[in-house]
């Protein structure tokens, strides 16, 4: 089968025949119809030899969904030609995280060896793949597999950051989303769906300044020196409630920490090796809290396609062939992919 892997420290990702793997006890073959893009993968590559701990070749992407080819022995409650996405965040299944559907929480997971799809584990950019257990698969009825593909991340980890705050973000509050990319467009729209805030979008670029507008943010503002300034005034010197940072970049994060309201909170989501948080009296208004979620639970990957099933998400998507995506990730890297970057194979 064909399969994009990451294959050499510091080299581009290349498209390659490797053989089309079996499903132990326990395990699930799928054939693969969509894999999405994600600057997660970019970080990864850009690694440097001494911090890359992911394995090599690595069958790179953890957005996937297809159909069930093969079931192992043992597997119970699915059926050849379901229709199913990938939970990425694998865990060990039995510690407390886990049992209360949080893999991307486990602790032992690391220690165990267990690793997510296209981060340590053969991923979904790739005609099949192996899905460990079952209970990482969750149906997705007749949803388009493209738009279905990126809820599995950029949907789940944007629903998962801001559910966790959700309480903040009632009537008169304002909600900041900084990069309208893969995750923050879907964000915005999550923010729209299932909460009353104020929506203020944040981006270098104009053409995803007017996505953002067109999937649902209130104001669209340029990021640039005066933005922190700028969602002050919109907010009448207070702040913002939550800054929901998408980028990650020392300047993002910068920004948050200028713009977010006292008392207010701040969700570092976007992964820049080096950038921080200075977090201390006086270096945030107080009782400001920063955190940095990671991924979603399984109930919550449950939602989101809930969500997307009830027309309530609308991904905008750039669909690429298993051949072209070493392009697509170049795509990816200069950031002219408007929305998400979508690999169907096939």
């Amino acid at each position: 089968m064909k399969a994009v892997q990451y294959t050499e420290i510091g080299a581009e990702p290349v498209v390659v025949e490797i053989p089309t793997p079996s499903p132990g006890p326990g395990e699930v073959l799928l054939k693969v119809t969509a894999a999405g893009l994600c600057h997660s993968d970019i970080f990864v590559m850009d690694l440097p030899a001494d911090g890359y701990v992911y394995g090599l070749p690595l069958t790179l992407g953890h957005e996937g969904v297809g159909t069930v080819a093969e079931l192992g022995a043992g597997v119970a409650d699915l059926a050849v030609g379901d229709a199913v996405a990938v939970y990425g965040p694998w865990g060990c299944g039995s510690c407390h995280q886990c049992s209360r559907g949080r893999e991307n929480y486990c602790a032992r997971a690391t220690g165990l060896g267990i690793t997510p799809p296209g981060l340590g584990s053969p991923g979904s950019m790739a005609e099949y793949m192996i899905v460990d257990s079952a209970r990482h698969l969750v149906p997705i009825g007749d949803l388009d597999p493209v738009a279905a593909a990126p809820l599995t991340d950029a949907g789940l980890t944007p629903y998962h950051a801001i559910n966790r705050v959700l309480p903040l973000l009632g009537p008169g509050s304002t909600a900041v989303v900084v990069g309208v990319g893969g995750l923050g467009h879907v964000g915005i729209q999550i923010l729209r769906a299932i909460t009353a805030a104020r929506i203020v979008a944040v981006d270098l670029d104009e053409d995803r300044l007017e996505l953002a507008r067109t999937v649902g943010a209130d104001v669209a503002i340029r990021s640039d020196a005066s933005a922190a300034a700028a969602i002050r005034e919109l907010t009448g010197g207070e702040g913002a409630t939550v800054v929901f940072d998408f980028v990650g970049a020392q300047s993002t994060i910068d920004m948050a920490q200028e713009a977010v309201a006292i008392d207010g909170h701040i969700s570092i989501v976007g992964i820049h090796a080096g950038a921080h948080a200075k977090v201390g009296f006086f270096l945030v208004p107080f009782g400001a809290s920063v955190v940095t979620p990671y991924w979603g639970s399984r109930t919550e990957l449950m939602e989101v396609i809930a969500l997307a099933r009830a027309g309530k998400l609308d991904i905008h998507t750039e669909t690429f062939t298993l051949d072209q995506g070493p392009e697509a990730y170049r795509r990816l890297r200069e950031g002219s992919i408007l929305g998400r970057g979508v690999v169907v194979p096939g």
